[in-house]
């Protein structure tokens, strides 16, 4: 069995890292590598927990995720072809009075055969890097995602688009003069 642990610091909010981390939506791919879409089947979700398949290149897993605590997102396996029912991965998060949150996150790895096993010892391992560069770039696309959905909720009109005599709205400097 493998213990990782995993820290960053986000301009997210606790909320918007739940939001995202518990989005099973198409493209999830592109926040998590290891979630590809052809694997991915959720079986039942609601406001604060769901019951979700996904995995990748020929490694699958069943996960009971659990938000109820919103400072604390719980990932545990009911089901795998390689890990076993001590798989847990513990997302826990404290919102800074600077506005950041940092995010602690413990995954627990436990192989149910042999190619578990060794897949368990090689992340507790060497492989521990490679999991921290992918929750690097999770917690990234996350950030990411959020910046493109508040641009989507506020365009800014490009000047082209603002004709001849018209003007950006609520900016009276541009009015043509004539």
């Amino acid at each position: 069995m493998s213990t990782i642990h995993l820290h960053r610091t986000t301009t997210l909010t606790p909320e918007r890292y739940v939001a995202g981390l518990t989005d099973s939506g198409p493209g999830r791919s592109k926040m998590f590598g290891n979630s590809a879409d052809e694997y991915l089947k959720v079986h039942h979700k609601d406001i604060l927990q769901a019951d979700v398949t996904e995995g990748s290149g020929g490694i699958w897993e069943r996960l009971h995720y659990n938000w109820s605590d919103s400072n604390c997102v719980v990932l545990t396996t009911t089901d795998s072809n390689v890990w076993g029912g001590a798989s847990v991965h513990t997302d826990n998060l404290t919102r800074q009075p600077n506005g950041t949150t940092d995010i602690d996150v413990v995954v627990i790895r436990d192989g149910k055969n042999l190619t578990g096993r060794l897949l368990g010892f090689v992340l507790g391992t060497i492989g521990s890097r490679v999991l921290e560069q992918a929750f690097e770039k999770s917690v990234k696309a996350i950030e990411v995602r959020r910046l493109n959905a508040w641009t989507q909720v506020i365009p800014a009109s490009p000047p082209e688009q603002w004709g001849s005599g018209a003007k950006p709205a609520g900016n009276d400097r541009h009015q043509r003069q004539t």
